[in-house]
């Protein structure tokens, strides 16, 4: 396997070699990482941490770093939420399917899970073409605990970084695919992470969003505007077009179901 190369968060034109070992999480490892420069980040029980300083999180945001959140977080929110929001059967195996249908991996390919608390997309795809390249990142620890968990029980390789998506430390055109499950109305810099996400991403490749969309009755209105104020936001499907295409991306396919959209991106 290839090892991916990080771009220093300290200094943009230096790289970070990832020792292909932090990826095999049946084995633990711990050590440190650094660039030319000599910036250093740690690693602990194969999550390398990149997070130097805490950040401003909105409330929404913070209870990701809850380790109880990250528990319970997939198996009992996760599995049944698409159901709850669609308002019919909507099972976790029928979003993984669309998934892995309209990204469709390609050995060798480098592929980048953003926000991805557990890493439930990451690993699905690592499933389904178990020689592509995996990459998790998020901004809890608690999530990417969970997510090591996770797939060292499913056992696929991945490699899991503690990043901010606002400045991801990857280099221009690195990703043959993007994902990005429900992250979209939880973060306080949208814009500004799908700019980061058509930056990283190459010119042939696309992104994979799952994201939830205005609700049209009048009770949907009243429960997502008492959780704007947790930091949770939320757009009409024009609306999440118009800020995908600003963020420079096309719509290829999109799917919606009661107030959950799926959308299937490229460069445009």
């Amino acid at each position: 396997m290839k090892k991916p190369v990080l771009r220093s968060p300290l200094f943009d034109g230096e790289k970070i070699s990832l020792p292909a070992e932090v990826s095999e999480l049946s084995k633990t490892f711990n050590g440190t990482i650094c660039s030319p420069k000599g910036d250093e980040y740690t690693i602990k029980n194969n999550i390398i941490d990149l997070i130097s300083e805490e950040k401003h999180y909105t409330l929404a945001q913070s209870t990701n770093h809850w380790n109880v959140t990250a528990s319970v977080y997939e198996d009992l929110w996760r599995v049944r939420s698409l159901s709850l929001l669609t308002g019919e059967p909507f099972p976790i195996e029928k979003e993984k399917e669309l998934l892995n249908k309209w990204v469709h991996p390609k050995p060798n390919g480098v592929y980048l899970d953003v926000g991805c608390s557990t890493a439930l997309y990451a690993r699905s795809l690592k499933k389904a073409e178990p020689e592509s390249i995996q990459i998790a990142i998020d901004f809890s620890l608690a999530m990417l605990d969970e997510a090591r968990l996770k797939a060292e029980a499913d056992q696929t390789d991945m490699f899991l970084i503690r990043a901010d998506a606002r400045e991801m430390p990857f280099f221009g055109n690195t990703f043959d695919g993007i994902v990005m499950g429900g992250t979209l109305n939880e973060l306080s810099d949208e814009l500004k992470v799908l700019y980061e996400c058509h930056r990283v991403l190459k010119k042939t490749g696309m992104f994979f969003v799952m994201h939830l969309i205005q609700a049209g009755s009048w009770y949907g209105k009243v429960l997502q505007n008492s959780a704007s104020w947790s930091g949770i936001q939320f757009w009409s499907v024009e609306e999440s077009n118009e800020m995908f295409q600003r963020a420079g991306f096309r719509v290829e396919e999109q799917f919606t179901k009661g107030i959950v959209c799926f959308t299937k991106l490229v460069p445009a």
